[in-house]
């Protein structure tokens, strides 16, 4: 169908990506890709195996033989990386305080990618993450650059961990990681985070959720309709 397109939305860490990419995802009936989850799910599993974070080919290895899958779930969608359930472990500070060097890894990038190309081959796809309009699919018909400011994405992701009963130290502490993130994203080698030249940025630090996903669904219903 014509109307199955796919939708890339990136931008750094905690801009609502994956919060608005869900919702966009159900208005349009497209299946969703939490890439980040998929970063943090290798993260995850080094750390378990208990490797030490610039072991990059250790890293490399596991990350080829992993298998990282999503599952429907009644509050959010749940993440087993090879057959194990990850979903809250991989949103502690752990995970949080190494997911961008893991991320930065090229065999890893490389693998994740792969993957995520695979999901996305048949359109009707909402994919977030930092290099999806970039690197991962440069074709996608729809592509968005979400932005907020630091303050208020730090804001955000604290209101959001108090709720699921998660521990990532004060506002401020949280401001600064999100601080630190945005450069070691920013800066890395491989797939940097950067606006691809024809994505639409998008600051939501004034806007609502349900005003971000009633933009880009807008953007979205233009793009199907030309």
């Amino acid at each position: 169908m014509a109307e199955d397109i796919q939708v890339a939305i990136d931008g750094p860490a905690s801009a609502g990506k994956s919060t608005v990419a869900k919702l966009v995802a159900k208005r349009f009936k497209y299946v969703y890709c939490d890439t980040g989850a998929m970063y943090r799910a290798i993260t995850w599993l080094a750390l378990d195996h208990q490797l030490a974070i610039n072991d990059v080919d250790a890293i490399s290895e596991l990350a080829k033989h992993a298998t990282i899958e999503f599952k429907p779930g009644e509050e959010e969608q749940r993440v087993f990386v090879n057959g194990t359930e990850v979903t809250k472990d991989i949103r502690g500070n752990a995970v949080s305080k190494n997911v961008s060097a893991v991320s930065a890894i090229p065999a890893v990038r490389t693998e994740m990618t792969r993957q995520q190309r695979e999901i996305a081959k048949k359109g009707g796809i909402v994919m977030d993450g930092r290099d999806i309009g970039t690197t991962v699919l440069p074709n996608a018909e729809v592509k968005i650059f979400l932005v907020a400011s630091a303050h208020e994405r730090a804001r955000r992701r604290y209101e959001e961990n108090q709720e699921k009963g998660i521990h990532t130290g004060t506002l401020a502490e949280l401001q600064a990681a999100i601080e630190l993130r945005d450069k070691k994203d920013s800066t890395r080698k491989v797939s940097p985070l950067v606006q691809a030249a024809d994505a639409i940025k998008l600051d939501s630090t004034n806007l609502t959720i349900d005003q971000v996903v009633d933009k880009i669904s807008a953007i979205i219903t233009k793009k199907i309709n030309n």
